[in-house]
């Protein structure tokens, strides 16, 4: 039986998610997106895990690149989220509107955020629409501040 892909979209609608921000660096600039699907895999070796649509510029530079920052938003960056979710205003490739300072590797790191990581990606694999990438850590930092939670399509914080 085939599952309808609304219905599959609304459950898992359902589960609570971290929000994040994933960047790489690509020829023309920095890109960028909002993902949920991101995870820690194992403290030995530090591995995480971020699902990207394979088709999206960020995915390519992030692949291609061969590293990845990612940024665990503040509850009050909603307006971030929303706007590297692909909502207007779109994010300049020179993310010169985003609030931001580079990691080691030159890569843009969101202030204000609760916990960054600094990663070099380690594997790809293929997920349907989909792909996984794996990413090991490289660097941390973490700041003050609640998580922004994205939980049945709308953002929250932690009450």
């Amino acid at each position: 039986m085939e599952q309808d892909p609304d219905e599959l979209r609304g459950a898992l609608a359902r589960l609570a998610s971290g929000v994040v921000v994933v960047c790489g660096r690509a020829a023309q600039g920095y890109r960028g997106l909002t993902a949920t699907s991101f995870t820690g895999v194992a403290l030995d070796p530090p591995l995480v895990l971020v699902c990207l649509d394979a088709l999206t510029a960020t995915r390519d530079a992030i692949v291609d690149g061969g590293a990845f920052t990612a940024s665990m938003l503040e509850r009050r960056q909603e307006f971030l989220a929303e706007r590297f979710a692909g909502r207007a205003p779109l994010v300049d490739p020179s993310w010169r509107e985003v609030p931001h300072d580079l990691s080691r590797r030159g890569l843009p790191v969101v202030r204000g955020c609760i916990a960054w990581l600094e990663c070099a990606v380690e594997d790809v694999h293929e997920a349907g629409d989909h792909e996984i990438v794996i990413g090991r850590v490289e660097a941390t930092g973490r700041g003050p501040g609640d998580p922004l939670l994205l939980w049945d399509r709308e953002f929250w914080g932690l009450a």
